[in-house]
């Protein structure tokens, strides 16, 4: 396939959209085999059981939840509640990537199933500990799943392009909040919860970005124009939570993921990786979308440096630098 140049005035239709795609998910097939092979020799089988603290677990009826019994308090608690309610809404998850590229019976639905089954398991284990040592409210946590559950993930599915793109990011943003929350917490338990997860997000970061990897090589302006469409666009997929904005200001003043975390842990490690701005041979648009991808990581530095210079004032405890 060769990389098809854009016509700014020529505006495809959705079967010519979808046509592409389908060609193009058929070139990238082999490598999606290879990664998945990759991925299944690597993949370490755990289960949750193992990590959660059933000593400590009593009957909540006979011994209601009340709010001194967390020892996790308040933005710990917040990123663990963040952190379930969004590994909550896998069936919307499944969906997407399903609709990206699950049709058929070979590598692409191979990989499908096995992301699936292997996120299910964060859910699992990430409600047990809380529920188990009484963390977080369970009525809280139960009425946070219905309503999540219900509102859904609902986004149409993207180009496959672009869906790459996006799970590349979102899969490292993940990776390490999921990791600092464990950090943040001051519980080993937790932490060791939280590492064992963030080692299943950087497996699934590492297909996604390697398969992009190989469609920038089959069209490379093309898909440096969806991932600058996807960094400018980018929002975490529990940005839907009540009160997600008000949570999320919090995570970020704890240092669990703020602007400076975003570009230079996610952003930046990726888009490298990819030589994003070493590519030779890009069409005008794909020219014109590496200037508006460095403008918006210089706008992300400024924003950073705003963001830490306020921090002055703030009386949240903030993790440090990881090691």
């Amino acid at each position: 396939m060769t990389d098809r140049p854009i016509d700014p005035d020529q505006t495809l239709s959705e079967a010519e959209i979808r046509a592409m795609d389908v060609e193009l998910l058929r070139e990238l097939e082999p490598e999606a085999g290879r990664l998945y092979d990759r991925h299944a020799k690597v993949a370490q089988e755990w289960f949750p059981h193992d990590f959660i603290p059933y000593r400590l677990g009593r009957d909540f009826d006979k011994d209601p939840w009340t709010p001194e019994q967390p020892r996790l308090t308040g933005v710990a608690q917040t990123a663990f509640e963040i952190g379930l309610l969004t590994e909550d809404n896998l069936p919307s998850y499944h969906r997407l990537i399903h609709g990206m590229f699950g049709k058929g019976d070979g590598a692409w639905i191979n990989w499908v199933g096995r992301w699936t089954a292997e996120e299910g398991r964060h859910a699992i284990v990430l409600r047990d500990y809380l529920t188990v040592t009484r963390n977080i409210d369970p009525v809280l946590l139960e009425r946070g799943r219905m309503s999540q559950l219900q509102q859904g993930y609902d986004h149409d599915s993207p180009t496959t392009l672009r869906g790459l793109a996006y799970v590349a990011f979102q899969e490292l943003a993940t990776r390490i909040s999921h990791r600092n929350t464990g950090r943040y917490s001051d519980d080993p338990v937790a932490d060791r919860i939280m590492v064992r997860i963030a080692a299943d997000e950087n497996l699934h970061m590492v297909f996604y970005r390697d398969i992009l990897g190989a469609a920038l090589r089959i069209q490379p302006s093309a898909a440096v124009r969806a991932i600058v469409d996807e960094v400018l666009a980018f929002e975490m997929p529990g940005a839907g939570i009540p009160g997600f904005l008000r949570k999320a200001a919090s995570i970020a003043k704890a240092g669990i993921y703020d602007l400076r975390v975003h570009r230079e842990e996610v952003l930046l490690p990726i888009l490298r990786h990819w030589r994003i701005f070493e590519l030779e041979g890009l069409d005008a648009a794909a020219e014109d979308a590496r200037r508006r991808l460095a403008e918006h990581l210089d706008a992300l530095d400024v924003a950073a440096r705003r963001f830490e210079d306020r921090l002055a004032s703030s009386t949240v405890p903030r993790l440090d630098a990881a090691s």
